[in-house]
């Protein structure tokens, strides 16, 4: 009688980093493979509940693409706590003044609301420019498929 075993990846100490060009690339199709990859799903051995090891830099996040009417429509609200305090942008005023978070946000989103999820999300840096200071983790190019 032949048996099969389930196979339990371990956590990963060494994280292997992953360089995206967001240039041109659609917010939310770019969004969705980033957290892909940082959950570990693009690889066999994927555990659901174990770090797979993977980290993500994004660079020239100003340039990205949004498809429709969103630059307008699409609202981030903050609120401060206080009466009155809730804060409203577009997206528009949000790449002109802080590009990298709407990448964060948007990734934030599709990652799990729980203590590995918060781990995963560490390991997402984002630059508006074409420069990074990532360079010792030899990050390798990863093609966006979209």
């Amino acid at each position: 009688m032949l048996r099969t075993r389930t196979i339990s990846a371990k956590p990963k100490r060494d994280v292997k980093w992953y360089l995206v060009d967001a240039e041109g690339k659609v917010l939310g199709r770019l969004a969705s493979q980033i957290a892909k990859v940082l959950r570990g799903k693009h690889v066999p051995t994927f555990t659901p509940h174990v770090d797979m090891g993977f980290g993500v830099i994004v660079i020239n996040a100003e340039k990205i693409k949004v498809t429709g009417k969103k630059l307008d429509d699409k609202m981030y609200y903050r609120h401060s706590g206080y009466i009155g305090g809730l804060k409203v942008r577009s997206l528009r005023q949000m790449l002109e003044r802080n590009p990298e978070r709407v990448i964060t946000h948007a990734v934030w989103g599709m990652l799990p609301k729980n203590r590995l999820g918060r781990k995963l999300f560490r390991r997402l840096k984002v630059y508006a420019g074409p420069d990074h200071p990532h360079k010792a983790q030899k990050p390798e190019p990863l093609e966006i498929e979209l």
